[in-house]
């Protein structure tokens, strides 16, 4: 976080953050704003995040202050890549561990060259269902706010684009892969859609971010360690009072 400062952080700073685990992206936003707004003597400062991440989902978020956060609607447009391990041979309703197994499948017949057949037909334009616990629209209300009441329905099919799929490797019935693929791609539907192709069922058991456009997990900071350059920048500050 080189040259940052606590008048930087208030008047606007683009901040990249690895999310941990069963955090929100409004859980993140919130700690952003809370650490700034305690060094800053309680004022208020204008944070947002530039592109949602899942809680079982970890890795890079963007985070924008002050008047770089007009610049939030750029930055969802950009292209993302993830490290994701697909399981296969179950399903759930949410295509992750969200939700519990709703069916298990035959997985005997599967290949390590039938799986790199399936990832080499996945490049490329896709059309794709969202999840039905996703945060689409559905009749004014989200699609899992629906789901949640037991309500089913699916979202509409949008267009993506899967600029890269690669084979990272294969556990017993976990594949990893990485992914580099448009705004919009839920990486849940595509661990379904994975498992549907290879004959069987498959839904999502990790999921790191690694890069936003330029952006990259390898540069960014975790919420605790954020806290702990706010805390020292303060005290700098005071100190050349």
């Amino acid at each position: 976080m080189k040259d940052v400062t606590l008048e930087s952080l208030r008047e606007g700073s683009i901040l990249t953050f690895d999310k941990p685990m069963y955090w929100t992206s409004f859980d993140l936003v919130n700690k952003v704003r809370r650490v700034i707004t305690l060094a800053s003597g309680g004022k208020k400062v204008k944070v947002g995040h530039a592109g949602t991440l899942d809680p079982l989902a970890t890795g890079l978020m963007i985070v924008c202050t002050g008047r770089e956060t007009k610049r939030i609607a750029l930055m969802t447009d950009l292209d993302k890549e993830y490290i994701a391990v697909f399981r296969l041979g179950s399903t759930t309703p949410s295509h992750d561990l969200e939700t519990e197994t709703d069916a298990t499948y035959p997985t005997e017949h599967i290949t390590e060259e039938m799986i790199g057949s399936v990832i080499a037909g996945m490049h490329g334009e896709q059309v794709q269902v969202p999840p039905v616990f996703s945060a689409k629209l559905i009749d004014g209300k989200r699609a899992y706010e629906l789901a949640r009441m037991g309500i089913m329905k699916e979202p509409k099919p949008v267009k993506v684009m899967i600029r890269e799929m690669e084979l990272l490797g294969i556990n017993s019935n976990d594949v990893t892969v990485r992914v580099l693929c448009s705004k919009g791609t839920y990486i849940r539907s595509l661990a379904r859609d994975f498992g549907i192709a290879l004959g069987s069922g498959a839904h999502l058991v990790s999921l790191t971010r690694t890069m936003i456009g330029e952006y990259r997990l390898g540069d960014a900071v975790t919420p605790e360690n954020f806290e702990k350059f706010v805390i020292l920048l303060k005290q700098s500050a005071s100190e050349s009072v």
